[in-house]
């Protein structure tokens, strides 16, 4: 390269690494980091070298198909930056088809309408992202009004309400699950996994690095889903919830995989969702609690008595009667901001804990923070019928 041309390809790659759109994907982020290497600049290199190089993989091994799936997925994400953040910049960097390289162009003229790229694998990919899409628009709607103002006002200056959005924003964070494609050694995915050990694109990274038989077989979609319950527990305390921070311009909805330590510092947290989907809020909630997660998250274990709450709701088929546990927790986190946690370990448990969450007679029993609460929940199929509870801390 010529220096403007070293100059223009260093800009665009601190760009593209500053902007974050490789994601929390260590594979995608080490091949970036490996063509991007000025030592490379003007080498061939062959899909064996690369291979070896970013995937570790034996020299032996032939037809690496991660090495294009993974070089598909960094054109990609390339594209994504130059149609977005980085659509006003002059110069843009690109694959070249056919080859294992980054290089820098002069960015075209922009068109009217761009059209995204067509997949091979549409059809997983667009039943999750209509997955996704009903619940990102879910939120949209879930935030009306679906009670008098005044009927708000009061659920709102409850002990449990009373500090969430008085001093400080209310990040509403919603349980969600990361999942991942299997091609079963075709060209695209198959079929969509959802597997407990894998969380995020950087758990499937280090897996596949650790069972190198199924790299290029099993891939990020950079996808992921929040369950059923969840999304209509957020339904039902999303007004309730702008009530109380005092309007809809200070409260933000996020996933608990988009939740980083710094929000939770920040913002009061009002989590909607599975136990088993807390992620970064796990260690906040059970450090302080009574209960510990038993032998899965269908499982709690009261520390004080020993005695295991074990959901049934998974395993009741059909419309058959179920049992399932609510919880309800709120406290005082690391900056004086408020915690409140609405869960359960499935469906009927967390929509019945937003349905206790924001009934004017149960809220007359709670107390202010802190406050632990387990509810034992009856309910047939997917809907919840009522709820004791079975443990109060105070």
């Amino acid at each position: 390269m010529s220096e403007g041309r070293d100059e223009a390809f260093a800009r665009q790659v601190a760009k593209v690494r500053e902007s974050g759109v490789l994601g929390r994907s260590q594979g995608l982020s080490r091949l970036f980091d490996y063509l991007a290497d000025p030592a490379r600049q003007g080498r061939t290199l062959r899909e064996v070298d690369v291979s070896q190089d970013v995937f570790r993989r034996d020299a032996a091994a032939s037809d690496d198909a991660s090495v294009r799936v993974y070089v598909h997925r960094l054109r990609r994400k390339l594209e994504e930056f130059y149609a977005g953040p980085g659509v006003d910049e002059p110069q843009r960097l690109v694959i070249p088809l056919g080859e294992y390289r980054l290089d820098v162009v002069q960015a075209k003229a922009p068109q009217a309408a761009a059209r995204r790229p067509s997949r091979r694998w549409l059809w997983p990919a667009l039943a999750a992202g209509l997955l996704l899409a009903a619940n990102v628009g879910g939120w949209a709607w879930m935030a009306r009004e679906t009670a008098p103002a005044r009927a708000l006002a009061r659920l709102a200056d409850t002990p449990l309400w009373a500090g969430i959005g008085r001093e400080r924003p209310v990040l509403v964070v919603v349980g969600d699950y990361y999942i991942f494609g299997d091609t079963e050694g075709g060209e695209g995915p198959r079929r969509m996994v959802r597997e407990f050990e894998i969380n995020s694109p950087a758990d499937l990274d280090a897996f596949l690095m650790d069972n190198p038989r199924l790299q290029g077989r099993y891939v990020d979609l950079d996808t992921y889903y929040t369950p059923v319950g969840a999304t209509l527990a957020l339904r039902e305390i999303m007004p309730l919830v702008r009530q109380a921070a005092g309007g809809p311009d200070r409260v933000r909805v996020i996933t608990a995989s988009q939740l980083t330590p710094q929000m939770m510092k920040g913002s009061d947290i009002v989590y909607v969702g599975y136990l088993s989907a807390l992620r970064l809020l796990q260690g906040p909630v059970f450090d302080r609690s009574r209960f510990e997660v038993g032998a899965t998250y269908d499982e709690l274990i009261d520390r004080k008595t020993g005695k295991a709450y074990v959901s049934g709701a998974g395993t009741a088929p059909g419309d058959r009667p179920n049992r399932d546990y609510g919880y309800l927790a709120a406290f005082e986190g690391p900056s004086g901001n408020h915690f409140l946690i609405i869960a359960g370990a499935r469906d009927i448990g967390v929509m019945q804990t937003a349905e206790i969450a924001t009934d004017r007679k149960a809220l007359a029993t709670l107390q202010a923070a802190p406050l632990e609460t387990l509810y034992e929940v009856d309910g047939v199929g997917r809907t919840n019928i009522g709820a004791t509870a079975v443990a109060v801390v105070r």
